[in-house]
């Protein structure tokens, strides 16, 4: 089954780091780019940061410029998000999807959502 699962999440306070999976099961990574998308309650879907299969070149929001970073392990079919210096509006649902890398990348997701890894970050 193809499939990618998101793991890391938790509890954390303000300025506070976690860092986040997304493991690959039933496929390899190596050619596929690979987007962080984050959902707080009442909003929509945000695309987070995206990083590209062919040259790891990397791309984020502006919210978390400068805080998280994305990266990833080919040998151990994984992606990272790491993130520091975390604040209360970083609460959210995390996800992860292949996506085709550019311009608009968190508009060019495929595959199916998973269940993701909730993020709170709370005193």
């Amino acid at each position: 089954q193809v499939q990618l699962v998101e793991s890391g999440g938790g509890l954390v306070q303000p300025g506070g780091s976690l860092r986040l999976s997304c493991a690959a099961s039933g496929f390899t990574l190596d050619y596929y780019s690979i987007g962080w998308f984050r959902q707080a309650p009442g909003k929509e879907r945000e695309g987070v940061s995206c990083i590209n299969y062919s040259d790891g070149s990397t791309t984020y929001t502006d919210s978390v410029k400068g805080r998280f970073t994305i990266s990833r392990d080919n040998a151990k079919n994984t992606v990272y998000l790491q993130m520091n210096s975390l604040k209360p509006e970083d609460t959210a649902r995390y996800y992860c999807a292949t996506v085709v890398y550019g311009t608009y990348w968190y508009d060019n997701y495929f595959g199916s959502w998973g269940q993701g890894t909730q993020v709170t970050v709370s005193s």
